[in-house]
């Protein structure tokens, strides 16, 4: 069986490398006079990411990049198997050639780390040596025993991803959200500086939610019942863990824009604002959010990618764009993943939400590249 499993992963892994080097006879379209192409692999809890980015010269000014090409292979490496692991390294490697060889990248602009997830699981199950092996079997892969491959910690990604997401224009006033699937981190920098980060993180992320409401269903595994449940688990989600991270923070006096990235607030825009399939951040409400939030239970067909692109009016909508990337938000996201997920986001948001005072809400769709322009600018310098 284990064996069947691997050969599987194996051919998935060999029939996505054809398609990439298909496309990979289209070269890219660029759309900055000044500025470069770079390329970040990165080995996540899911699977290897790549992302062929160009960032402007005014980057961290401006936040200005333009993804280019953004793909993802399936490799579950935490599990920490032998099929997993030759999967992985069977990925990265290809998506590391696939840069050089196909798309002409020069292999100094071509970033390769190891995620904070990863990381922190392999700790969690005593497994770091299988980060070693894979790094050492990568580099003796691609012939370059030098090759770096940063491993991250969760501090550093969150900075970074502020770094990357956030342009300087609102650098010290904003506080970066980032809800994956196993966790939530991010934070702010609060004197002013780079030099010092101030962390926020709660063990609660969109899979994590789902996870441990599920477990509470039993034989009732009805959505009426998954709802009950899931607002008994996030609100001890809030009163345990979510107030005290906050409030440790000390983010609300000095944070103006609440800015949230991960593939929750992705949905979350793609799905209130089809419309805006262009935009990299849309504003949102903590009203829009709840409001969509019980539409994903009571009205979810609303949501379809057909009967979201008929409500569009505009005539200058690229229609076809928009119906590919909702299909994409439902072929990552189910419905009970997606009420969870925009749960968690609602009571995170709660917590900045006052009559005293209105912080401004921001939907990052890029967050998961934006590392790479900070990274870039670090490497540099």
């Amino acid at each position: 069986m284990r064996l069947l499993h691997f050969f599987r992963l194996f051919l998935s892994a060999f029939l996505l490398l054809i398609v990439f080097c298909a496309d990979a006879q289209t070269a890219f379209k660029t759309k900055f006079t000044k500025g470069n192409v770079y390329v970040g692999i990165e080995v996540g809890s899911k699977g290897v990411k790549m992302s062929v980015v160009e960032i402007s010269k005014t980057a961290q000014t401006t936040g200005n990049f333009n993804i280019l090409k953004d793909s993802t292979f399936n490799t579950d490496f935490i599990s920490f198997t032998q099929a997993t692991f030759d999967a992985t390294l069977a990925s990265l490697t290809s998506f590391y050639n696939l840069a050089s060889s196909e798309y002409k990248i020069p292999v100094r602009r071509i970033f390769t780390v190891i995620s904070s997830g990863v990381k922190m699981q392999a700790e969690k199950e005593n497994k770091a040596e299988w980060i070693a092996n894979l790094i050492t079997a990568f580099q003796k892969n691609i012939n370059d025993p030098g090759r770096k491959v940063d491993v991250i910690d969760v501090m550093t990604e969150s900075k970074l991803s502020h770094l990357g997401i956030i342009p300087n224009a609102r650098r010290y006033n904003s506080f970066l959200i980032d809800i994956g699937s196993g966790n939530t981190k991010g934070g702010y920098f609060p004197f002013g500086n780079t030099n010092e980060f101030k962390m926020f993180q709660v063990n609660w992320g969109t899979k994590s939610t789902t996870n441990a409401t599920d477990k509470t269903l039993g034989d009732d595994v009805s959505l009426a019942n998954f709802k009950r449940q899931l607002s008994r688990v996030l609100e001890g989600a809030e009163n345990n863990d979510i107030i005290y991270a906050v409030n440790v923070s000390g983010a609300y006096a000095l944070s103006d824009n609440i800015v949230c990235s991960g593939g929750i607030a992705w949905s979350v825009a793609t799905l209130i604002y089809p419309e805006l399939v262009s935009n990299s951040v849309v504003p949102v409400t903590y009203e829009e959010v709840a409001k969509f939030h019980e539409q994903l239970y009571s009205n979810y067909k609303s949501l379809s990618p057909e009967e979201l692109v008929k409500r569009i009016k505009d005539p200058e909508v690229d229609k076809e764009a928009v119906l590919k990337e909702i299909k994409r938000v439902h072929g990552v996201f189910d419905q009970k993943s997606l009420i969870a997920g925009t749960g968690l986001l609602l009571k995170i948001m709660r917590q900045f939400k006052s009559i005293y005072e209105t912080k401004q809400f921001f939907m990052v769709k890029t967050g998961q590249v934006g590392w790479i322009s900070a990274y870039v600018d670090e490497a540099v310098e």
